[in-house]
């Protein structure tokens, strides 16, 4: 299983690179941690098919940042409005880079310590189903595609007989690099699939 002072130490290490781009919209998303039967897991959503914007896909629980609002403090406010898990500023462990992403945000991903007891709530006009995925599960390598419309890589996470993508797919491949194998690994240049673009 792994600790919250290994993720804690290796978050240390890790030296991030922020985005510099006024232009877009702030956002940040939790890789929430916790105990289960198999190991540390993370939290993982499908979004509700009902929302407007990037229906039923994949997600790490997150969204806008409201004016003023850290990183950590966004992605805190909007885990307990997904899933009524409320964690206190305590639970940060550290940031990953931030990501820019086709639709008009840059997302700050934030790596939270919710441990053994996190009792969850989904709220279904958000999210649509709810998974605790072991980290083993995402200690794989993903794929990567080309595609006409970009120079950029599309990356492809294996999970669930199917493929998760940038961002989310992104987010935690750095996630993996970065805690689970100690290596900087760069996820800024990988590219989102075209459906996600708007």
């Amino acid at each position: 299983m792994v600790q919250r002072e290994d993720v804690s130490a290796a978050l240390a290490r890790f030296e991030r690179v922020p985005a510099d781009r006024p232009d877009l919209k702030r956002a940040a998303v939790g890789i929430t941690l916790v105990d289960d039967p198999g190991g540390t897991a993370f939290l993982l959503t499908r979004r509700a098919a009902t929302l407007r914007g990037h229906a039923g896909q994949w997600a790490l629980p997150g969204g806008r940042a409201d004016d003023g609002e850290e990183p950590g403090e966004a992605a805190r406010r909007e885990l307990f409005e997904e899933l009524g898990l409320g964690l206190g500023p305590e639970a940060e462990l550290g940031l990953l880079d931030d990501y820019p992403t086709r639709s008009g945000y840059v997302i700050t991903p934030v790596v939270l310590w919710a441990g053994a007891g996190a009792d969850l709530v989904p709220n279904p006009a958000e999210v649509g189903e709810l998974h605790r995925v072991p980290l083993a599960t995402i200690d794989i390598e993903p794929r990567f595609l080309t595609i006409p419309e970009s120079d950029n890589p599309v990356i492809q996470l294996p999970l669930f007989g199917r493929f998760v993508h940038a961002p989310t797919g992104a987010v935690l491949f750095q996630f993996r690099e970065v805690v689970l194998r100690g290596r900087a690994t760069r996820v800024a240049h990988l590219e989102q699939p075209v459906f996600a673009w708007r």
